[in-house]
């Protein structure tokens, strides 16, 4: 889908603000940390636990959006005979955070970083994920360094993985646009060159084991010069390569965990009997050819996400993706559902530290296992509690982002009450056949749709503008 902008200037710059000040009231979270967790920070920033292991010798790099600055994961790629070594960095939280401390605990309240359009509620201190701790470049860091050897097929060699605490430097912030360019003209160095080339590999070993990566536009809301847009952004394949080395560090973790009889999982569970008969009736009302001899998995990787009707299944698509969970085991009791029905493979969550919580614990493990060693008491102690915190912030994370498109959307149609847009039905309520959701062709926006006759999914729809209310956060159009 190609991206699209809108600009909101002046009056409904105070009722977007205002609506986003009252949501952030009613989930009670806060930018703000208490004292003592802010002077905890600061003297973590000044004598973190270092390593003795220094690795700053390898030119590790970071791909993250342009404005990122809590850079959790670091890499380097090289040839090792005949495949590949793949060495990542991640932030190591650990060496900040002391167990049982008042900044522990105040991250056991926050569990994940939030974001807002107009600001971040940080998991932790800014200091610490945006200084001390974050992956800058120029800048001695310890980490838990991850290496993983490859074959020439791009598969993780047996006995070839070894996870460890070291100082890492990175020498390069580099982000995803420039990554793509770089790759592009062939003017990349040999270990961004790598990406491409790795990348590539384990996407074809994704196909093979059945997995899925949903390529679904981001619609990104951007503060530019006192103003908001909105818009949408189609993944660059580079996307897609970057996603691919952290998989593979999460497969491996899980793998990890699993051998060593305690860990903490993300699962998902195969879609339940139905769910896939109903998108193939989606897909064939957005006019999506899917023959029946062509599997899910295939049809996904078929897919552009700049064309509108492609992209609308795409999100459809992610409703497969509910229910996914954390699953703790300990003590060789492997639970039922090891695996992620996404991944196809077992996976765990271990990659981003500095904004999620349980991957803090997840590293801990894994250098345990690595060294065949007993995961330590703080760590096995807080296990079963962190599943159901998990929990919770993910779905406070969910309504977060939900809720802030919705606030944004209304804020930038206010006033345009009245006015009719081009759109296309994306989705339809079974049961109310007249109730559905509407994608506007331009401005970048998904709302609900009401009245009329039956709503014709997949087909163009002229829709008038009824309600923009950033207030409630609503939307609302009815056929013109």
């Amino acid at each position: 889908m190609p991206r699209r902008h809108i600009r909101v200037m002046g009056a409904p710059e105070a009722p977007l603000r205002a609506a986003l000040t009252a949501l952030r009231t009613e989930l009670g979270v806060s930018e703000s940390f208490p004292p003592e967790v802010l002077a905890e920070a600061e003297r973590a920033a000044k004598a973190p636990a270092l390593p003795p292991l220094d690795a700053t010798d390898i030119p590790f790099f970071t791909i993250d959006p342009p404005a990122s600055l809590d850079l959790d994961q670091a890499m380097h790629l090289s040839r090792q005979g005949t495949g590949y070594r793949v060495r990542y960095a991640i932030a190591d939280v650990a060496a900040f955070v002391v167990p049982g401390s008042a900044l522990d605990a105040e991250t056991h309240r926050r569990v994940t970083t939030l974001y807002f359009p107009d600001e971040r509620i940080p998991l932790h201190p800014a200091l610490l994920s945006e200084g001390a701790a974050s992956l800058l470049p120029d800048q001695v860091r310890p980490a838990t360094l991850w290496t993983i050897d490859l074959d020439a097929d791009g598969r993780t060699l047996a006995l070839a993985v070894d996870v460890r605490r070291a100082l890492v430097r990175s020498r390069a912030k580099l982000d995803y646009a420039a990554v793509q360019k770089q790759i592009d003209d062939k003017t990349a160095e040999e270990p961004l060159e790598l990406l491409k080339e790795i990348g590539e590999l384990r996407e074809r070993l994704e196909v093979e084991r059945g997995g899925i990566s949903l390529k679904v536009p981001e619609q990104e809301i951007v503060e530019r010069d006192d103003a908001y847009e909105l818009s949408y952004r189609a993944p660059l394949p580079a996307d897609g390569w970057n996603a691919q080395i952290s998989l593979l560090t999460g497969m491996t973790a899980a793998d990890l965990m699993l051998a060593g009889g305690t860990g903490i999982l993300r699962t998902l569970p195969a879609a339940p009997d139905g769910a896939v008969g109903r998108l193939r009736r989606t897909a064939h009302a957005l006019h999506i050819d899917w023959p029946h001899h062509v599997s899910y998995a295939q049809l996904i990787r078929s897919l552009d996400p700049r064309w509108p009707h492609h992209a609308a299944f795409l999100q459809e698509c992610t409703t497969l993706l509910r229910g996914a969970g954390y699953t703790v085991f300990r003590d060789g009791n492997l639970p039922p559902i090891t695996t992620h029905a996404a991944v196809a493979a077992p996976y765990a969550h271990c990659t981003a530290p500095l904004r999620r919580l349980a991957d803090r614990y997840a590293s801990e493990l894994c250098i345990a296992a690595a060294a065949g060693e007993a995961p330590p008491d703080w760590v096995l102690a807080a296990l079963d509690g962190l599943r159901h915190e998990m929990a919770d912030g993910s779905r406070r994370a969910g309504t977060v982002e939900r809720e802030c498109v919705d606030i944004v959307e209304a804020a930038l149609l206010a006033g345009r009450v009245g006015e009719v847009f081009d759109g296309c039905v994306v989705d339809v309520d079974e049961h109310q056949p007249t109730v559905g959701t509407v994608q506007l062709e331009s401005p970048a926006i998904i709302g609900r749709v009401e009245g009329g006759d039956r709503l014709p999914l997949g087909e163009r729809l002229r829709v008038r503008l009824t309600q923009a209310d950033p207030g409630a956060a609503r939307v609302l159009f009815a056929p013109a």
